[in-house]
């Protein structure tokens, strides 16, 4: 019998959705027992976001501070597994704070050393730079990363951030004015995602999951924009700057600067990205391979 271990955190439920989706080949096989564990907070983030509560989260996010979270069960720590698949969300381009909190506890080693793991991804478009940050913490924890599926928004990003924002703060998924689409994953896109289970399904009997991220990428569990890449660091390096002069402010200065920042969020999505856009646009010959190469490797487990 092998036994697998889902591990999740999820505020609007889409996480859970795909989670599910994704393991029901591994359920509905009666050589697979599968657990899941929900990530739970000591102090919860509401869903829908109250917009003072959504940009307090981001200095935390950003720098990785860890969290209290609820124990897992003693049942579930008690076992070993054949494989975890860990699902996150991406906060300020960072694994969110339960799982960053998770990864940092003593119940990560416990759960996951020497142990397989694919990383399960739902995000708006930038999920990058946040899975070279898992990738540190399953190292940190002595896990095995054998596969990735980064599930993303498809709509252009701009409208991206219009419906993601009403749906984060009204906590209704929904076609703004009943044209814009609906934000977040797409229904198809996690009805699909059941495809990713039949494929680690295949190596989890095999007992090895060498060819597993191949078969998965032949599969479009990955899809790099580059664009998206070069936003994304660009954004880690004011994040770092942003972060840490806020976290270092007293209460009352801290309230300031984060709507400073609410401020410069703002004219970074809609005045720098699109002027970043086109000239990423423009130099693009010029980089052809070395971007060829980035894309390959963040594809990747490496």
């Amino acid at each position: 019998m092998k036994k697998v271990l889902v591990i999740y955190y999820t505020q609007s439920g889409q996480l859970r959705s795909i989670v599910e989706q994704l393991t029901k080949p591994l359920g509905s096989d009666n050589e697979v027992e599968v657990d899941y564990l929900e990530i739970k907070m000591k102090k919860p983030f509401d869903f829908p976001w109250e917009k003072e509560a959504f940009f307090d989260a981001f200095p935390e996010s950003f720098q990785q501070l860890p969290a209290e979270i609820e124990p897992p069960s003693a049942p579930i720590l008690q076992q070993k597994y054949d494989l975890v698949i860990l699902g996150y969300q991406v906060w300020y381009l960072t694994p969110s704070i339960p799982i960053n909190s998770f990864l940092k506890s003593p119940y990560a080693k416990t759960l996951l050393g020497n142990t397989p793991v694919v990383t399960v991804s739902g995000s708006r478009n930038m999920w990058v730079m946040a899975q070279e940050k898992v990738k540190v913490l399953l190292k940190q924890n002595q896990a095995q990363l054998v596969g990735n599926i980064a599930l993303v928004d498809r709509a252009v990003n701009l409208i991206s951030v219009i419906t993601l924002v009403d749906w984060m703060f009204t906590g209704v998924k929904k076609r703004l004015g009943g044209i814009l689409p609906l934000p977040g994953v797409s229904d198809s896109e996690i009805q699909n995602s059941a495809v990713f289970g039949q494929v680690i399904l295949k190596y989890l009997k095999r007992s090895s999951f060498i060819g597993l991220q191949d078969e998965l990428l032949q599969n479009k569990a990955v899809e790099v924009r580059h664009f998206l890449v070069s936003m994304d660091k660009k954004a880690n390096k004011m994040f770092t700057l942003w972060s840490g002069m806020i976290i270092s402010k007293t209460p009352q200065a801290r309230k300031r600067w984060l709507r400073v920042f609410n401020y410069y969020l703002f004219f970074a999505i809609w005045v720098l990205s699109p002027i970043v856009h086109l000239i990423h646009l423009i130099l693009y010959p010029l980089f052809y391979v070395k971007t060829k190469r980035e894309e390959q490797y963040y594809k990747g487990i490496q």
